[in-house]
Formats: structure tokens, sequence, C-alpha cells
């Protein structure tokens, strides 16, 4: 139970120091960072795949979930450059 609740309040200081980080990026910024984003996506679908493939139902539920958004993440970071590089190419 202690290692729940150790995960839990890791959990909740990661989503507030998120927050705050993500706040105080100016929005000319938030499309490079959310490309820039889709490198840590990458790994946190490698390791949710890791973790769906264990023996235990919590876990591997949760690791497929983990997967789904972190696929969502990615694809939309890789939408959002595309559009804005296709922004930025001359038209001729």
């Amino acid at each position: 139970m202690e290692s729940f609740i150790a995960a839990i309040t890791v959990f909740v200081l990661a989503i507030f120091v998120g927050f705050e980080v993500i706040r105080k990026v100016p929005p000319t910024l938030h499309t490079p960072l959310t490309s820039g984003s889709n490198a840590i996506s990458g790994v946190t679908i490698l390791g949710a795949i890791v973790l769906a493939g264990t023996s235990d139902t919590l876990a591997t539920i949760l690791g497929f979930l983990a997967v789904v958004f972190a696929t969502f993440n990615v694809v939309g970071g890789f939408t959002v450059t595309h559009r804005m590089l296709k922004m930025f190419k001359s038209r001729g």
C-alpha cells in the first residue's frame, strides 16, 4: 500500500510540474514544444508496451491505455508539425 501511495504522490506532483512548465511557455513556442514531445511519447509507448505484456490484469489495462494515449499524442504532434512546416514552404 505504501508503494501505491508513493506512486500516486509522484504522479500528482508530475501533473503539477508539467502544468507549470507548459503554462510558462510562450504561445509562439507551443508548436515546436509539441513536436519535441513526440520523442518523449515514443519512449512512453515503448514502456507501455512492456507494461501491457505483463501477467497482471491492471497493469495490462493501464499499459494498453498508455499506448493508446501516447499514440494519440505522437500522431497529433506530427500532424501539427506537418501543418506548421507546410506554412513555411514556398508556393510554386
